[in-house]
């Protein structure tokens, strides 16, 4: 506490916030996404949707391109959710009890910990990746933080460590320590405020801890998009099944185990079976890939013209070429979008 009031300079819009609705936003933005990508974000929003019932109020797909480029879009649904149930069932009054919090959609136990404490100084202790390593370090807690046990002793340790009159402020300094000093790699130790009663400092263990016992693994996937134009328009899609980027757009897909070596007579071919009509091709694209937590996307947009009108199968509408920034897109079909030589054929 002593080094947060005399050391921390670290710098964030919604440091010190009392409202619990920018509170919430900028919690919800800052899971999975670093602090220097999420500020932009938090300000935008912040300044198209100042309250709660704006965001309630506001039509999906525009909340959804507002969020593009940010990933893990169940995060924008549960947030669009959660300000409808607010400004439905509690009068557009964030709600002030920890329990009542901890019951709305894509809020858990630390998100509801932080609102609590930094909206309404309530005394519940905060436990992010942050919370963990500096706890796991400094008293040399060698049990796998990923697991039950681990879990149960990081919690009750954070809640005993935690000053219950000012827990929001206590709240703000372990985490902001862990992000600054006690990092993950490279952490200040020379200058450490800690280091006198640190164990891991002791034991020369800094490196190792906190221990995790899962490992994370990665599976790859071939996309090939068809990007699939008759009369200015092109032929596009809401995702709406239970896999990455749900609620976003995109355009025909195809999905493989492997990289398809395309070539125009291919294409045509495949879209001829698909489509039951012939496609003029325009270009085929170089790979695009997208590193998601536990996949990589490998992307390849082909550009092909309609020889004949045709009718939009089931899921699929045709948007004005000009009009596609409108839509709200994965990262990987933003990028192909955004170069220069798309942008003068299709927009």
């Amino acid at each position: 506490m002593h080094w947060h009031a005399t050391g921390n300079d670290r710098q964030m819009p919604w440091k010190g916030e009392k409202d619990p609705y920018k509170i919430w936003l900028s919690e919800i933005i800052l899971q999975q996404t670093r602090v220097e990508q999420g500020w932009a974000y938090y300000e935008k929003f912040i300044t198209h949707y100042p309250t709660v019932n704006l965001l309630a109020e506001a039509k999906d797909d525009e909340v959804f391109k507002h969020w593009e480029g940010l990933g893990y879009y169940s995060r924008c649904k549960n947030l669009l959710a959660t300000a409808r149930i607010i400004a439905g069932q509690f009068d557009g009054k964030f709600p002030n009890l920890y329990e009542d919090i901890l019951q709305l959609k894509g809020i858990g136990p630390y998100t509801a910990a932080a609102i609590a404490s930094f909206a309404f100084n309530l005394p519940y202790a905060v436990v992010d990746g942050n919370v963990y390593r500096v706890l796991a370090r400094f008293f040399g807690i060698t049990v796998p933080s990923d697991t039950t046990e681990g879990k149960k002793i990081f919690t009750s340790l954070a809640a005993t460590c935690m000053d219950s009159k000012q827990p929001g402020q206590y709240n703000q300094a372990i985490m902001d320590f862990g992000a600054t000093v006690c990092t993950p790699a490279n952490p200040v130790c020379h200058n450490c405020p800690l280091k006198k009663k640190c164990v891991a400092f002791e034991k020369n263990i800094v490196a190792t801890l906190p221990v995790k016992t899962k490992q994370l693994l990665k599976r790859n996937r071939w996309f090939t998009y068809f990007m699939i134009e008759w009369d200015g328009q092109l032929l596009v899609r809401k995702r709406t099944d239970k896999d990455i980027w749900q609620s976003l757009h995109d355009f025909f897909l195809d999905e493989s185990s492997g990289e398809d070596a395309w070539d125009h007579k291919k294409v045509k071919q495949f879209l001829k079976t698909q489509l039951g009509f012939n496609t003029n091709v325009l270009g085929v694209s170089e790979v695009f890939v997208q590193k998601l937590t536990h996949q990589t996307i490998y992307a390849r947009f082909i550009q092909v013209k309609a020889m004949v009108a045709f009718t939009p199968a089931d899921g699929y509408f045709f948007h004005p070429g000009k009009k596609l920034n409108d839509l709200a897109f994965p990262k990987t079909i933003t990028q192909f979008l955004h170069q220069a030589s798309v942008q003068q054929t299709i927009f």
